[in-house]
């Protein structure tokens, strides 16, 4: 069964089961949301955007058009997507950049993602990390200008 608190603003009739949304969330009319989601307080999702099943989005999250995201990701705290390289007040494009997160991606608090790029399946965004090239499947990413530091499927250091 769906929950939508009282105090969101969700225009949207396509949101899937299962999905929990909190209070101050504001979900514009063509966004789809998947099932089993969980989209806290303080987030806002534009018209063109696509959220996968089983996905969370920590608080103080704005999905913008052109946002693709996939099966269990997980977007942590105030991480900020953007979707126009050259923003210009009152000046829009034809299109906005797509961007894409694949499936089991995990992006931290406060990481900030360029336009148009991929995060790929199983990757890791470190906390705070400025993506500004698309990232490999299964690779752990920090620092500004976020840079691969490890693949995730090597065994950590002193395990």
């Amino acid at each position: 069964m769906r929950m939508i608190h009282p105090l969101a603003d969700v225009q949207s009739s396509s949101i899937g089961k299962n999905t929990r949304i909190w209070q101050f969330v504001v979900i514009l009319p063509r966004a789809r949301i998947g099932a089993d989601c969980n989209v806290c307080s303080h987030c806002f999702i534009e018209n063109d955007v696509l959220v996968g099943d089983r996905v969370t989005i920590k608080n103080g999250v704005q999905l913008w058009d052109g946002l693709r995201v996939a099966d269990d990701v997980f977007i942590g705290p105030n991480v900020t997507f953007t979707n126009d390289r050259y923003p210009r007040s009152r000046e829009y494009p034809d299109r906005f950049a797509i961007t894409v997160i694949e499936a089991g991606a995990s992006i931290g608090a406060g990481a900030v993602i360029l336009p148009g790029l991929v995060i790929g399946c199983g990757a890791m965004v470190g906390a705070g990390a400025v993506v500004t090239h698309d990232v490999p499947p299964r690779a752990l990413v920090l620092g500004n200008p976020a840079r691969v530091v490890r693949r995730l499927e090597e065994p950590e250091e002193g395990a």
